[in-house]
């Protein structure tokens, strides 16, 4: 299944060297990058500790590149106020993050920022079938959050089944999926209707000079 949309490359900032982010970042932006995907993880709702808002704040100096933020944190919606005002532009909340996903939508909409929702492997794609109206991004996890540098869990009917929602649902979404995105696998993902590849080891291997070849890899190209 094939659509119109280009592919779009978001590398994953937990793959880069964290004693020089901000020149990481510089460096993915200038190679082609087309989101920074930034996740954010709580050492509660995933096994993991990463990034808190004032380290999203320091790096929004270092590209304008859309901040495509990923919060595995729950609960979610006391700290979307936050990475708003720390430069976010796509919040991208998870369906099991709260209780109520329908308000938390709201509440990244209301701060006037782009809405994402994601769906854990098990997580069915019928979850998010009455807030379609409200989300601009749908992320499919492809390995189990909280860690980079996964085995690619082969979900390509979930993402075929996410394309056909958003193809019923007649406007732009972006459909992304993060996991185990490699030259390999991100072929199979673009068939099944993903547009936007979330990727860290892939992209960040190999140090800056290979970042250019890298992202092209992953495009195809």
């Amino acid at each position: 299944m094939r659509k119109t949309s280009p592919i779009r490359i978001a590398p994953s900032i937990l793959s880069a060297d964290f004693a020089k982010l901000g020149t990481e970042v510089v460096a993915i932006d200038k190679a082609g990058a087309d989101y920074i995907h930034i996740d954010v993880m709580d050492g509660h709702f995933v096994p993991n500790l990463t990034f808190g808002a004032p380290v999203v704040k320091s790096l929004r100096k270092c590209s304008r590149k859309p901040f495509d933020v990923h919060l595995m944190i729950t609960p979610v919606d006391p700290l979307i106020g936050d990475f708003v005002a720390a430069g976010a532009d796509i919040i991208t909340a998870h369906v099991e993050a709260g209780p109520h996903l329908h308000r938390t939508l709201q509440t990244i909409k209301a701060a006037g920022v782009k809405a994402g929702v994601s769906l854990n492997p098990h997580t069915p794609i019928s979850s998010i079938q009455h807030v379609m109206d409200m989300v601009d991004l749908i992320l499919i996890m492809t390995v189990n959050p909280g860690f980079g540098g996964q085995s690619f869990i082969p979900l390509l009917d979930k993402i075929a089944d996410a394309r056909k929602m958003i193809k019923a649902e007649g406007r732009q979404i972006d459909l992304q999926v993060d996991g185990g995105i490699t030259p390999e696998t991100a072929p199979k993902v673009i068939a099944a209707g993903a547009d936007v590849l979330v990727a860290g080891t892939a992209v960040f291997k190999d140090g800056p000079e290979k970042y250019a070849d890298n992202i092209k890899a992953l495009r195809g190209k």
